[in-house]
């Protein structure tokens, strides 16, 4: 889901600071750099494999992969054109990575993997309601078009509650750890300790 708001937010924010983690929303590259750690704990297999990486911004998580010298075959999804002619030019498309503009995540081909960063985070003036009906839709796409795992990140609702922000979605990690297990896959893991501010959940197939 994508309003007015979130997109001149990140519309600004490429303009002041460019086609880095900042453009994107993180603090510094560093604190990017953590959440695709802990996104990736989601592959398993030290084999070749397919990822698609849903709001990808300017492309970071393939550059983040291509430094592991793993074989892999990555697409990036994101639905604000700037980020993607971003990502292109950052990245050049090449045999095992390239980027697609969508405004429906339906439209995305299936992968191994499917991993989302940050796209929770911004609500701006959607209701509590209508956000969370969206992560639930959100990563039962993620689920459909994965065959091997899918991961994704949120802000938590056990954050100080003195720093929180009305334009932040603040999600219940338990909530949805107890959907992805009762719903996906037995194998799920709910990864809290890496930041006080923001959590990831691993969901693992075929165990």
């Amino acid at each position: 889901m994508i309003n007015a708001s979130i997109e001149s937010y990140y519309q600004n924010n490429l303009s002041a600071h460019g086609a880095g983690a900042q453009g994107v929303g993180w603090k510094n590259e560093e604190a990017q750099h953590v959440r695709f750690e802990q996104l990736l704990k989601v592959i398993y297999s030290k084999r070749p494999f397919t990822i698609n990486d849903i709001g990808c911004g300017v492309g970071d998580l393939s550059a983040y992969i291509s430094a592991k010298k793993i074989e892999y075959q990555y697409v990036g999804y994101d639905v604000l054109d700037e980020m993607v002619t971003q990502a292109k030019l950052k990245y050049p498309e090449n045999g095992s990575r390239r980027f697609e503009q969508v405004n429906d995540l339906a439209q995305m081909k299936e992968a191994d993997y499917c991993v989302a960063s940050g796209i929770f985070n911004l609500k701006f003036e959607v209701s509590e309601a209508s956000w969370k009906e969206y992560i639930i839709e959100t990563i039962r796409i993620l689920h459909g078009k994965s065959k091997l795992g899918f991961s994704f990140n949120a802000l938590t609702s056990y954050s100080d509650k003195d720093f929180m922000k009305p334009e932040l979605h603040y999600s219940n990690p338990t909530w949805l750890f107890d959907y992805c297990k009762t719903h996906f896959a037995k194998n799920v893991a709910l990864l809290h300790d890496y930041s006080q501010y923001d959590f990831t959940i691993l969901v693992k197939k075929n165990f």
